[in-house]
């Protein structure tokens, strides 16, 4: 993959959101830095000795109990510290002014490696590591490059990148030979890249279903490119209702929403509906972080931010400290998609082989999955 290549789309799409977010003055922080020991329990054991070394965590304004991007991103870190016996400090934004301030913060807590969790971040973190070239910064879901010039702005950022459209191809092309309507829908947040591939690859997966089985299984909500439905924001509100009742009148039977809690939204849609509707989750497993979800969670597109933010952090805190960009795909397990769960008996067989063997073809490269990161 290319820097300049993944910055370009950036360009086009995260201009006016990176604008805003880089003009974002000092102020008053959201939560107060958590310290939380050194010896933490992991598996049932605790760290036998500490090391010097502190790990730092901000969320964006979703929180870290979002059941999905921030709280995977928050156990990674978590994990590494107590495996580490390393200190701990977490700071929860409340809003985007808070993400400066929260950063600050943990630099003054004398924090060595800081995870800055989300897109949003971004032009917070470069200017933070600008001003503290000592310390590390994991940045999640970003390229840390906001002037666009194909290069990340500060050589203390490690980007953490997902290609979320490999794994969101197989859940396009299991949801399409689940539906019985022949109409599947998606929306998202807001139309950034971190979202919308998401949304592509899952088009990608329906319409590669469809020439496999000459078959026209439509998909409502996304047209691609930044075309599609979006709530405007990542918030379980009404309007998020709203646009996931105005797919799911359309006919739709599986449906896919992208941006942490508004997939509550949907779920409060499909309630109303009265109809046989199945959820697919985003980020993290569903079925397992939010037990609400189980009778209606199809499958989730995973996007294993702990397991990368752990990983950075083991790497650090022993002292082998990289900060080249993480790219995660199916090859390498950074993005997957979640077992069927309670639908494995609703799901036929030879559908699950399918998908299962379509995983091996695009590790071989036999099947093209594009985003903009490739």
């Amino acid at each position: 993959m290319q820097e300049q290549e993944i910055n370009s789309v950036k360009n086009k799409i995260f201009a006016s959101a990176v604008a805003v977010t880089a003009t974002l003055a000092l102020a008053a922080c959201g939560s107060a830095p958590e310290d939380e020991g050194t010896t933490a329990a992991t598996g049932g054991e605790t760290a036998t000795e500490s090391i010097d070394f502190k790990i730092g965590i901000v969320s964006d304004a979703g929180g870290f109990d979002d059941k999905s991007f921030n709280q995977l991103s928050y156990e990674g870190a978590k994990q590494a510290a107590d495996e580490l016996g390393a200190e701990f400090a977490e700071v929860q934004s409340d809003s985007e002014t808070d993400f400066q301030p929260n950063l600050e913060s943990l630099v003054a807590e004398g924090a060595n490696s800081i995870v800055a969790v989300g897109f949003a971040l971004s032009a917070a973190t470069v200017e933070s590591a600008l001003a503290n070239p000592e310390t590390q910064y994991l940045l999640v879901d970003d390229a840390a490059d906001n002037d666009f010039n194909g290069e990340k702005d500060a050589e203390n950022v490690k980007p953490l990148l997902y290609d979320t459209a490999q794994a969101a191809f197989l859940a396009g092309y299991l949801a399409a030979g689940y539906s019985e309507a022949g109409k599947v829908g998606t929306f998202g947040g807001q139309p950034y890249p971190t979202v919308t591939i998401f949304m592509d690859g899952f088009k990608q997966g329906v319409e590669y279903y469809n020439s496999e089985k000459g078959t026209n299984v439509e998909v409502i909500g996304f047209e691609g490119g930044d075309q599609g439905s979006f709530t405007g924001g990542f918030a379980a509100n009404d309007e998020a209702k709203g646009v996931a009742a105005g797919i799911i009148d359309q006919g739709v039977d599986v449906i896919l929403p992208v941006g942490g809690p508004i997939y509550q939204s949907a779920m409060d849609a499909i309630a109303d509906s009265g109809r046989d509707i199945a959820l697919i989750g985003v980020d993290a497993d569903f079925f397992e972080t939010d037990p609400s979800t189980q009778d209606i969670v199809l499958t989730s597109i995973l996007k294993k931010m702990d397991v990368s933010v752990y990983d950075a952090l083991m790497e650090s805190g022993q002292g082998n400290v990289n900060n080249d960009a993480y790219i995660g795909t199916l090859e390498n397990g950074g993005v997957g998609i979640a077992p069927l769960h309670n639908f494995e008996d609703k799901v036929d067989a030879e559908l699950v082989a399918e998908v299962e063997a379509l995983q091996e073809a695009i590790i071989a490269g036999e099947v093209e999955v594009t985003s903009y990161l490739n």
